[in-house]
């Protein structure tokens, strides 16, 4: 698939034109090996963004960043059979060094639980060693069989793994709900993408956890991405692994533990919410490039207008923005022009002759394709004000398309709607695990969350199974 090429699919095909947004657009590209791609610097450069914004976060929070091997010996991962069995069927294994067989198989960790308590076993002593909060930014490995999808799924998933221990189980709920909200509001406030958030049903639940909590994005197909999980583990894995400390009479009390992680599939679902036909669309908070310049040159003004546009950039970059000079020689304005709207680059900025002698600049929004024409006296300031108004406005879009794709389902029929319109909906359910497994297999969808803050009306009755509701659940397709 050539790069040079714009975006030719309609995004209502939306898996070809997500590829293309992808490879052409330069976030990632596809390596030889199924499942593992290349995130090149556009799409990798959102990550840095993400990691370096919600890192504050965690540090604030009293999380301490760590790094954990990224094998895992057979005889640990079954120390919690419940959670192993879990991953067994996506579990990655080297069985050999060089020439030698090991002695004992080796898995690529597919979640860090169980030698991130191994050693939290070994580490802690008393109360006063809690809470404690430990952070990797890491990869882990699942061998994915479904189709996978890059950012969104794929054998190797680069994401944050928050795990933490305390001395009530009070606490550790406590923690468990920040986390879920922590990643609500970020999302929501840096990626401008919309969720529902809300309690998984025990069916969809963190295996080895006692509940887990979640964050939900509706994509354009009408397809569930979830965004973000937090799981209260309580003391399964204590037991397991003799995660202990000494409490204030000197007794010793098992830890209260629970893990939460946000991975770069958020990324693919930025690409999807935002983009538009000429390409990506990148929300200015996450960009790794919030500005291009762009120099519009005329034989015999060259000289002028690439003075002008090197001091703007110097300028830019003096004042934290993140901006790139596009001073390539060899292609046209207009090439240039598709090229970082492919890129989904927020702002560009033109300078031509006439500005130079006007002393201004034209501003163009990626989203609306507006220009705006600056005084460069004002330009930093302007594009601050531009950056802020289009990160809003790419946020109450997404939200409102959101709010027009959730509807309530009072009948097996009314979901099947709502899927065949790319919908989600929320329903009523008597919460028993069988009934929801009949639900999901008459509507082809599955529970998403049990939304927090969502009233149900007294007397609703269960889609499944006309029995009283006990609570409202979320259901869609999902990828």
């Amino acid at each position: 698939m050539s790069e040079d090429l714009g975006i030719t699919a309609k995004k209502s095909d939306l898996s070809e034109w997500y590829k293309q947004v992808v490879v052409r657009g330069k976030f990632a590209d596809y390596s030889p090996v199924k499942g593992m791609v290349v995130y090149r610097p556009n799409g990798y450069g959102i990550w840095d963004q993400i990691m370096h914004n919600f890192d504050k976060v965690l540090q604030a929070r009293g999380a301490k960043n760590t790094s954990f091997p990224l094998l895992l010996p057979e005889s640990l991962l079954k120390k919690e059979s419940e959670h192993f069995a879990g991953f067994t069927p996506e579990v990655l294994w080297v069985t050999q060094g060089g020439a030698s067989d090991l002695e004992e198989k080796m898995a690529l960790r597919p979640t860090s639980e169980t030698i991130i308590h191994h050693m939290m076993g070994k580490w802690l002593q008393s109360y006063r060693d809690l809470p404690l909060r430990l952070n990797q930014w890491n990869k882990v490995y699942r061998y994915e069989t479904k189709m996978t999808k890059p950012f969104i799924r794929g054998r190797e998933i680069i994401w944050t793994e928050t795990h933490t221990a305390f001395a009530s189980k009070e606490e550790v709920a406590d923690e468990t709900d920040w986390a879920i909200h922590a990643y609500g509001d970020f999302i929501e406030n840096f990626l401008a993408l919309p969720l529902i958030r809300g309690r998984k049903t025990d069916s969809d639940k963190f295996a080895g956890a006692e509940y887990t909590l979640g964050v939900e994005a509706l994509m354009p197909d009408g397809k569930a991405l979830q965004s973000g999980t937090s799981h209260l583990l309580s003391q399964k894995f204590s037991v397991a692994f003799d995660v202990k400390f000494l409490d204030e009479k000197e007794k010793w009390q098992l830890a209260w533990l629970n893990s939460y992680g946000i991975s770069m599939r958020l990324i693919g679902g930025l690409l999807m919410i935002h983009g538009d036909e000429k390409g990506a669309i990148i929300p200015p908070k996450v960009a790794p490039i919030q500005a291009v310049i762009v120099p519009i040159i005329f034989k015999g003004k060259e000289q002028a207008v690439n003075t002008v546009a090197k001091q703007l950039h110097k300028d830019l970059l003096e004042g934290e923005l993140r901006v790139e000079l596009d001073d390539r020689e060899g292609y046209t304005p207009g090439w240039k022009f598709n090229d970082w709207e492919m890129q989904g680059v927020p702002l560009r900025i033109e300078i031509g002759p006439k500005d130079v002698e006007a002393k201004s600049v034209v501003i163009v929004r990626r989203d609306t394709g507006e220009k705006v024409k600056v005084k460069l006296t004002n330009v930093k300031e302007e594009i601050n004000k531009e950056l802020d108004s289009l990160q809003t406005r790419l946020f109450e879009k997404a939200k409102k398309d959101l709010e027009s794709r959730t509807v309530d389902a009072s009948s097996l029929d009314a979901v099947k709607k709502a899927v065949a319109d790319k919908k989600w909906a929320i329903v009523p359910h008597c919460g028993d695990a069988k009934c929801e497994e009949s639900i999901t297999e008459a509507t082809e969808t599955g529970p998403r969350v049990i939304p927090f803050n969502k009233k149900m009306k007294s007397g609703s009755k269960c889609v499944g199974c006309g029995k009283e509701a006990e609570y409202l659940v979320l259901f869609g397709k999902a990828y």
